[in-house]
């Protein structure tokens, strides 16, 4: 009993110092989520006919709404957009399918959907729930692909080529010049990557569960 009632403290303290480390790490996260909209192609399978398809249903989107996008210059102004050509979108997007011979059925939406830890390019955004134009091919079980839709940078990548002043650029209309430094990669080994901070977020997030299931079979 002893032992159990230790190690439940142990434990406790553990979760408890965790949380206030990660605090800022949260509130960061919580910030990009609220200032961002992310595009995002989930492919049917893995196969390479399946993420073939993917990439022209990518293109083909953007490529599409480029004039309708790559000048927004507000979120208010991205989501009335999106809100206005979501049925233009997912017809787009079959009609590249079929264009295709291929009979999948796809379908668009506009809402809030989870990522993991990634990295775009010269910057690493933080796990979480993110505003989303999200694109599922078939059953939407292979491999994927995203791109910020606003500020407008996937319109910027595809048609030009993105280079690292036009991204500063553009992220930093919408966030502060300290969140924009804080998910750009480190510039020397020295330095510990925001990504694994990001990350550590993911882990805490998982074992939460475990701890509590833990928790319930020790009593």
């Amino acid at each position: 009993m002893k032992r159990r009632k230790a190690i439940i403290f142990i434990l406790s303290v553990i979760v408890l110092l965790a949380g206030l480390s990660l605090r800022d790490v949260y509130k960061n996260r919580e910030t990009y989520a609220e200032k961002l909209i992310r595009f995002h192609v989930i492919a049917n399978s893995d196969s390479p006919q399946d993420q073939d398809l993917k990439q022209k249903v990518r293109d083909k989107v953007i490529d599409t709404m480029n004039e309708e996008f790559k000048n927004s210059t507000s979120l208010e102004q991205s989501k009335d957009i999106i809100l206005e050509n979501i049925e233009k979108i997912q017809k787009i997007a079959k009609k590249e399918l079929e264009d295709n011979d291929s009979s999948y059925n796809v379908n668009v939406d506009f809402g809030q959907h989870s990522f993991p830890t990634k990295s775009y390019g010269t910057f690493t955004l933080p796990a979480g729930r993110y505003e989303t134009v999200r694109v599922v091919i078939g059953e939407g079980k292979g491999e994927n692909w995203w791109c910020v839709m606003f500020p407008p940078l996937c319109f910027i990548d595809m048609s030009n080529g993105l280079t690292d002043n036009e991204t500063k650029a553009q992220l930093t209309n919408v966030l502060t010049e300290d969140e924009y430094n804080m998910i750009t990669k480190a510039k020397d080994e020295d330095e510990v990557p925001l990504k694994l901070k990001f990350k550590i977020v993911e882990i805490f997030e998982k074992s939460k569960m475990q701890l509590a299931k833990l928790f319930v079979s020790e009593r």
